[in-house]
């Protein structure tokens, strides 16, 4: 029983979707920048201008037993502004209508793995400089 417990899928939501009844009560070419926080709240991805698109994102990942975490739905609500932040244009995407981006993840070397506490603490020994306490 506990094998089949550990072969169930999981699924975690991330992200926020306004509702369809919040998006219909912003207008193309009359509504602002303000009145679409006020009326479906500021997004968590903007742009990367100060005054950038807004974007929502929704996705939603299912956890198999011991397999890599699959995205099986991920949502893109992408709202444009004007030079005068008027509403351009409103679109959402879904993963059929976008490219994967395979994301590289650099990590800075740590110099200070491997080393304890007594090596860290006497390995500074020999680079004090007298001239620099004064």
């Amino acid at each position: 029983m506990l094998a089949m417990a550990a072969c169930t899928s999981r699924y975690q939501n991330h992200g926020y979707m306004p509702p369809p009844e919040d998006l219909q009560n912003i207008v193309v070419g009359v509504d602002t920048r303000a009145t679409v926080d006020d009326t479906i709240g500021p997004p968590t991805t903007s742009g990367v201008l100060p005054d950038g698109n807004y974007y929502y994102v929704r996705s939603r990942v299912r956890h198999f037993g011991a397999f890599r975490p699959e995205v099986v739905d991920r949502t893109v609500l992408a709202i444009s502004f004007d030079q005068n932040d008027t509403v351009r244009n409103i679109e959402t995407f879904g993963l059929d209508d976008g490219r994967p981006v395979r994301l590289t993840r650099r990590v800075t070397d740590n110099s200070v793995e491997g080393n304890g506490f007594l090596r860290q603490v006497f390995g500074n020994i020999g680079r004090l400089n007298p001239g620099e306490f004064f």
